[in-house]
């Protein structure tokens, strides 16, 4: 499975930007997908993710103004981000995990798409 993320660019604060990620291969059928985020010097943190049966975890700093979704027919997951502040500039990187019950998880990574919030 490969990952192609897209949609990263420069915005103002208080402005919008729409993540995508879309994935090749075939996919197992129970996953979750997702992004995280890493700014520099910081930690990759988890921003959003959407498990194949429907249920969404958000990080608590963008609660209220993401929203994460995903097309399954496209094995494609998107992040709507509105009301950005410049804490959330960083690079954004998609993942898809496989769950297998028995058997370790399967994790694949995007390449990464910068988001920089200007003040």
């Amino acid at each position: 499975v490969q990952l192609q993320a897209s949609g990263g660019g420069f915005v103002q604060a208080g402005g919008s930007l729409r993540l995508s990620c879309a994935a090749s291969g075939s996919i197992f059928s129970i996953n979750v997908m997702g992004w995280y985020r890493q700014a520099p010097g910081k930690q990759r943190e988890l921003v959003a993710n959407i498990i194949s049966g429907g249920a969404i975890n958000y990080a608590d700093s963008v609660k209220g103004r993401f929203i994460i979704s995903r097309d399954n027919a496209k094995n494609s997951v998107y992040l709507q981000m509105n009301s950005l502040k410049p804490e959330d500039t960083a690079v954004y990187y998609c993942n898809v995990r496989e769950v297998f019950i028995g058997a370790k998880d399967r994790n694949y990574w995007g390449q990464g798409t910068k988001v920089t919030v200007s003040s």
